[in-house]
């Protein structure tokens, strides 16, 4: 006895470091001291042979049961710390609130809403009271599922709530994106008198970010100073996200140059931050010095410099930051192989993007996603299509925005067969009614020339938004069928839905195809009645309007007058009508200022040319032929030259005259002469 006694003291206070000397004697066999070793090679991180000594003894109290089973649960072995609370239920010992907080939290970990609910179950069965730390822990596992009703219901019932209940219900919410409902929860917290702890602070900043509350973050800013919780690392992480979210880089920037243990959680939350506004350089400097003090970048870390390289267009950037997550040993999870297939996408890298699809070992259904929307981009639609089926043999489901993809493919191919198909299935899986969905199968069903499909299928649906009006009016407006067009419109402004950008292109559209010209311009100064502003395709339709209608001289004097300075496309919208009118004056005027504006476009010398040969001018098409040639020439050679800025043969940078002056053309364009005056682009630049 006196021995046994001797071993417990000495394991009390931490005096035994090896417990080679308790085997051999077999006191490791005692239940104390067996416990006690137990807790030891937990805390040390040996859950293995924490394990050993829990099976070899013979009895074994509640607390051993709790350390091994939180010991499993801590080391992220869910499975088999619920594998032992079976175990357990065959035993006589009875589990207390630490071996069911454990066991909660081991079925959080694995999102395992049966288990939770089982030992939910057990808690009630046995007709006690909760304690409020079990509740609590409840709570968590409800919203870590997901189950965020079930979590408020006990909350909603605890009496005497603690700071953890009010902590846990808040960033339950904020995990659930149920931001309102915590900003909400936050404020009675401290109305009622409670004192928020600095997890309570960070997760409601994080609600405050994604509100872009700035207002809201700003008071729990000022709080955090007062109580002294602005220390906390994870608070200042989190006001340098709420900041950087709520678009306020200099108080983001501000925090983050006041922190001295800066971690990678403080670098990804400053470089989202930039990222989000497109501030490429300041990204990267952050990036830069975040190597220089060996701070090891995440995988999040590269995600946010993919999202501005992508936003920038900068393909080298991204191949760079590609090649870096393999120097850095990092796998391409999910968010990374996403951006990587955007990136690539947008810069006409679809192989490359294909590469990565295929890379990687894990994809959800927005990775999919991300390669139907980098094929729609690059107008590749079979590929869309191929893709599809290869999806149909995962076991991902396609969602809302695979449907308006690939209906979109199909529309792109005028395929109605694989249209209806798609249809069949969008009405299978339910999505028939989602407005994305809709929009695509109605504009799909047009481009295939089924006009009455497309309004059948418009006339279903209860609920309409301005993007599916649009697609409607538009249907109608590219199939000359204005009067349908402006009745669609009539009926959307019946509905109340306010028309945007998009809506007055359809309007617009319809009046020019149709010849409306009164109507036409008299919705194009209804506009700004509803707060839009006309853009170049607004006027464009005008002018095409006016032209179509013989109107030569208001279109000219209607460019003219515009606000902002006139695109070429406007110009050769003019020129084309005058060749149709055959008004070879305004016809060269019209020449001369679509070239200037955009002088390396073939499509002006040729409506040109199209004038002068009908009317007969031959020697003057064929100097406009050969201006034509000479501009490709001379498009080619800055070409050249720009390359060997970069590092390319010298030579090709000679082979011809540049001229950086559109001018210099028109002036040749009125002589139609063999003397082109230009000069070297070279010396423009210097």
């Amino acid at each position: 006895m006196g021995d046994r006694m001797s071993i417990r003291f000495l394991v009390l206070f931490g005096l035994v470091r090896n417990s080679e000397g308790l085997i051999k004697t077999g006191f490791d066999k005692e239940v104390f001291v067996g416990t006690s070793l137990i807790d030891f090679y937990v805390k040390m991180g040996d859950i293995e042979e924490a394990r050993l000594i829990f099976d070899g003894l013979e009895v074994k109290s509640a607390v051993t049961w709790t350390i091994v089973i939180a010991g499993y649960a801590k080391s992220g072995k869910s499975e088999a710390a619920l594998k032992l609370f079976y175990q357990m239920r065959d035993t006589d010992v009875v589990p207390d609130k630490y071996v069911l907080s454990a066991l909660l939290t081991a079925c959080s970990a694995l999102k395992f809403i049966g288990g939770g609910k089982q030992i939910h179950a057990y808690v009630l069965r046995r007709g006690t009271e909760m304690d409020v730390s079990v509740v609590n822990v409840l709570i968590d596992f409800y919203t870590k599922c997901g189950q965020v009703l079930a979590g408020q219901k006990l909350f909603d019932k605890v009496v005497d709530r603690d700071l953890i209940s009010w902590t846990t219900m808040i960033a339950g919410y904020m995990q659930n994106s149920m931001h309102v409902e915590a900003v909400k929860l936050f404020s009675e917290m401290t109305r009622l008198g409670w004192r928020p702890d600095g997890y309570g602070c960070s997760s409601i900043l994080t609600s405050c970010g994604s509100l872009e509350a700035l207002k809201h973050g700003r008071e729990v800013h000022a709080y955090t100073i007062r109580v002294d919780l602005v220390y906390e690392y994870y608070v200042k992480n989190s006001l340098i996200d709420m900041y950087a979210k709520c678009d306020s880089l200099t108080d983001a920037r501000t925090v983050f140059d006041s922190m001295t243990d800066h971690n990678v959680v403080s670098y990804n939350a400053m470089i989202e931050g930039y990222s989000r506004q497109d501030k490429l350089a300041e990204a990267l400097d952050l990036f830069n010095l975040m190597r220089l003090r060996s701070v090891q970048p995440s995988i999040l870390t590269f995600v946010s410099l993919l999202g501005v390289s992508a936003a920038s267009l900068t393909l080298e950037l991204s191949k760079q930051v590609h090649g870096m997550t393999t120097k850095y040993g990092l796998c391409l999870d999910i968010f990374a192989g996403r951006a990587l297939i955007d990136v690539y996408s947008k810069c006409s890298c679809t192989r490359e993007a294909e590469l990565v699809f295929e890379e990687m070992n894990e994809k959800d259904i927005v990775v999919w996603n991300a390669m139907f929307s980098g094929y729609a981009q690059q107008q590749e639609s079979e590929e869309a299509l191929k893709l599809y089926s290869k999806l149909q043999l995962s076991r991902q489901i396609p969602n809302e925005f695979t449907f308006a993809s690939v209906v979109s493919a199909a529309s792109s191919l005028a395929s109605v067969q694989h249209g209806q198909q798609f249809h069949s299935q969008i009405i299978k899986v339910g999505l028939e009614n989602d407005p994305f969905v809709t929009n695509a199968l109605v504009d799909m069903y047009s481009k295939c020339g089924s006009i009455e499909e497309a309004h059948k299928l418009f006339d279903s649906k209860t609920l309409k938004d301005v993007a599916c009006w649009n697609t409607i009016i538009s249907t109608y407006a590219h199939h000359g069928e204005a009067e349908n067009a402006l009745l669609m419109f009539e009926r959307m402004m019946n509905d109340g839905i306010k028309p945007n950008y998009i809506t007055f292109v359809g309007v617009l559209s319809a009046c020019s195809h149709a010849g409306l010209v009164e109507d036409g311009l008299r919705h194009f100064e209804s506009m700004p009645w509803f707060g839009i502003e006309p853009g170049i395709d607004h006027y464009s339709c005008i002018v095409s309007l006016l032209g179509r209608a013989s109107k030569l001289s208001e279109a000219k004097e209607f460019i003219e007058k515009m606000p902002m300075k006139p695109a070429a496309i406007l110009w050769r919208s003019l020129l084309s009508a005058c060749t149709a009118a055959g008004n070879v004056e305004l016809g060269i005027y019209g020449a001369e200022m679509a070239i200037l504006s955009d002088p390396l476009d073939s499509g002006s010398y040729i409506l040109l040319s199209n004038i002068y040969a009908a009317e007969g001018m031959w020697d003057d098409v064929k100097k406009h032929e050969l201006l034509n040639n000479y501009e490709m020439k001379l498009h080619s050679a800055t070409i050249m030259e720009e390359d060997s800025l970069f590092g390319l043969n010298e030579s090709h940078s000679r082979s011809w005259v540049h001229s950086s002056r559109p001018c210099h053309l028109v002036c040749s364009l009125r002589e139609i002469g063999d003397c082109y005056v230009v000069s070297n682009a070279a010396e423009q630049r210097t």
